[in-house]
């Protein structure tokens, strides 16, 4: 793997991102993950990954960020408010995204529960502080309303690991298997939640 620190000019605004070489990379990828400040409360920016297939011209880099200079900075922004005065950010931040994560989790676990064959209850979506996300024997999912932030590949992960979870009550080989079924790199995508320092369950 190989790491190195880079800027770009996007809409005037200068962001700095670690460009990452990886031999496992099919694919360019961006992902943005908040960084805490000394409260543990996000308020303090964020931090930018492009991840590079090791072998890929890196003037695409800068074609593809442009590309995505919108999404990006908007996500920026985000991780750069400061906590709302007298409320704590986490609670508020909770408050107003919730609906849109249920939506998006709804939409996605539908189509992947197609995909598998499998029936779930209900979906919730909670502000949990150690996972991304959970599933019960009673085929109950719940999900991190932070899951609206995380890259798209990521993001399907979380819920396609749950599904799984329908069939394989556990961490198996037999439960991975069924993961990669439509999560091919899902490796890659664990390592992207560790940076983000959330566990799933």
């Amino acid at each position: 793997m190989f790491n190195q620190n880079k800027q770009i000019i996007l809409r005037n605004k200068k962001v700095f991102y670690t460009l990452r070489k990886s031999s496992r990379a099919r694919r360019i990828r961006l992902a943005v993950y908040p960084l805490a400040n000394n409260t543990g409360r996000v308020g303090c920016g964020g931090n930018v990954v492009v991840t590079l297939p090791y072998h890929a011209a890196e003037y695409l880099v800068e074609k593809f960020l442009k590309e995505k200079a919108r999404w990006l900075l908007a996500k920026l922004e985000f991780f750069s408010r400061p906590p709302v005065a007298g409320v704590p950010d986490e609670h508020a931040d909770y408050a107003k995204y919730k609906q849109e994560a249920l939506v998006l989790v709804t939409d996605r676990a539908a189509y992947f529960s197609s995909m598998y064959n499998v029936a779930y209850k209900n979906i919730r979506i909670k502000k949990q502080k150690t996972c991304w996300g959970s599933c019960s024997k009673k085929g109950n999912l719940n999900f991190n309303y932070k899951i609206l932030f995380l890259p798209l590949r990521v993001r399907d992960y979380v819920i396609i690991h749950e599904l799984c979870h329908l069939k394989e009550f556990n961490h198996s080989r037999a439960f991975w298997n069924l993961v990669a079924q439509a999560a091919p790199d899902y490796q890659e995508a664990r390592r992207d939640l560790k940076i983000n320092g959330l566990l799933l369950s």
